[in-house]
């Protein structure tokens, strides 16, 4: 499950974008910053955590992956890509994950799935850079990509707005949600793990 193989109907979606950013003299670093600062905001909606803050904390993630698409587009666009901003998006990127994981969790008072789900999340964004370190391809795939768990954060936002008291076995859709990430997070990681070590074995 991963949405990354989209990524070349996505670069299509977004060439009007781009020509808009370009005009408005925006460049890759303020959109990358702008996405971190609407990922902060859907975690502070997330943290509310009621139905309409949630609907909110949907919107602003779909935003927010949406400028992290765009800002490496813009990027290519304008030839100023470099390895600076791959490492300010890098790190912005790793920075609204926390932030996200981090409402989410507070938002339900889950904050045992929160550490298991962030460090889930973390370790897998580590292994698909980690093995661009070591010589080889930079990793996007595997059981859950950053596509697909913001994806998953929109989706999960909006059946929190229209059913609330949606859950199951004591947990509410969100803690699932943070279940989820916890687990399929750690075996993308060991996935990814794996694909690096019998490359370079």
């Amino acid at each position: 499950m991963t949405l990354d193989r989209f990524r070349p109907l996505a670069t299509r979606l977004l060439r009007p974008w781009v020509r808009g950013a370009v005009a408005v003299g925006a460049t890759p670093d303020v959109i990358s910053v702008a996405a971190f600062l609407l990922a902060v905001g859907a975690a502070g909606a997330f943290y509310v955590a009621t139905p309409l803050a949630y609907a909110v904390g949907a919107l602003l993630v779909a935003a927010n992956g949406w400028l992290d698409l765009l800002d490496g587009a813009v990027a290519r666009e304008l030839g100023t890509d470099s390895m600076a901003g791959d490492l300010l998006d890098h790190v912005l990127d790793r920075y609204a994950d926390v932030f996200v994981v981090a409402g989410l969790a507070a938002g339900v008072g889950r904050y045992d799935l929160g550490l298991a789900a962030v460090t889930g999340v973390l370790l897998t964004s580590y292994l698909g850079t980690q093995a661009q370190a070591v010589g080889l391809d930079r990793v996007y795939g595997g059981l859950l990509g950053r596509a697909d768990r913001l994806a998953l954060v929109g989706v999960t936002g909006g059946v929190a707005a229209l059913r609330p008291g949606l859950g199951a076995a004591g947990l509410s859709v969100v803690g699932w949600l943070l279940v989820l990430f916890a687990v399929v997070g750690h075996l993308t990681a060991v996935q990814r793990f794996v694909s690096a070590w019998r490359q370079l074995a």
